[in-house]
């Protein structure tokens, strides 16, 4: 009984938290929630502007705003995850002098507001580009294309929960997340299919579990394409290492944490 109710406390907190989330992010703005679509539009609208002036097609036939827009919002799902549960306590401090309040929480309501908000941009993206080519879009498999942003989201809360628990520990993680975060953008498939890439070059971009969370998702939204080594369970077992480590820190940084 006293399980259930700590889970349901919990659940309460994380709640409340989203809340004040939503109002502190969203609220503050004059396009408020608006930004959240505008953003990654922007991002699809120029490297669409930038495919047509340099007339360059995409490999296997594929539209090219589906193709960016499966890569960067994927890509986003990641990126914004580790950066929004990276920074949680700093965001949030005065919420722990709470004592129902615990890091993990912070870091739960946050990943659950960014993958909430990115997922349905992720939808009204993919359905105004359908209804643009008078059609209404449909995955061709729906749950392998939930398989990859699912995972992206996980990865990206993982890597956010242990760097915010580092960040804790040394002022230098701060520093250091930028620098080793950027490669990534362009190693993750956002504007190639591993088809794309040769042999040698592809070999090392496998070691990147951002690239397969894209992959899956392209492999599950298009009939005509078919990643040929995209593996979700090499995402899972980072997914488990790093928040394996960031749950096992969150447990010794909750007395360290200066409220000052």
């Amino acid at each position: 009984m006293s399980l259930a109710r700590g889970a349901f406390i919990q659940l309460q907190v994380v709640r409340s938290v989203v809340l004040r989330e939503t109002r502190t992010r969203f609220g503050d703005h004059q396009l408020g929630y608006l930004w959240a679509l505008l953003e990654p539009l922007m991002w699809i609208a120029t490297f669409t502007l930038v495919y047509q002036l340099a007339r360059r097609s995409v490999s296997h036939g594929l539209e090219i705003v589906p193709f960016l827009a499966t890569g960067i919002l994927t890509y986003e799902l990641f990126i914004n995850n580790v950066s929004r549960a990276g920074e949680s306590i700093n965001g949030n401090k005065a919420l722990l002098f709470y004592p129902q309040v615990q890091p993990i929480d912070l870091v739960i309501a946050r990943v659950a507001l960014e993958t909430a908000t990115l997922t349905v941009v992720f939808v009204l993206v993919m359905l105004g580009t359908g209804i643009a080519n008078g059609e209404l879009p449909r995955a061709d498999n729906l749950l392998r294309t939930m398989l990859g942003l699912g995972l992206a989201s996980a990865l990206g809360a993982s890597v956010g929960l242990l760097l915010c628990m580092l960040g804790v520990l040394s002022n230098v993680v701060e520093r250091l997340r930028g620098p080793i975060m950027r490669p990534l953008f362009w190693t993750s498939g956002l504007f190639y299919t591993l088809d794309d890439a040769p042999g040698t070059a592809r070999e090392l971009l496998l070691y990147n579990p951002v690239l397969h969370t894209v992959e899956i998702v392209r492999d599950g939204w298009f009939p005509q394409y078919e990643s040929p080594a995209a593996d979700p369970f090499y995402v899972v077992a980072f997914i488990l290492l790093f928040g394996s480590v960031g749950l096992l820190l969150e447990r010794v940084v909750r007395r360290r944490i200066d409220l000052s």
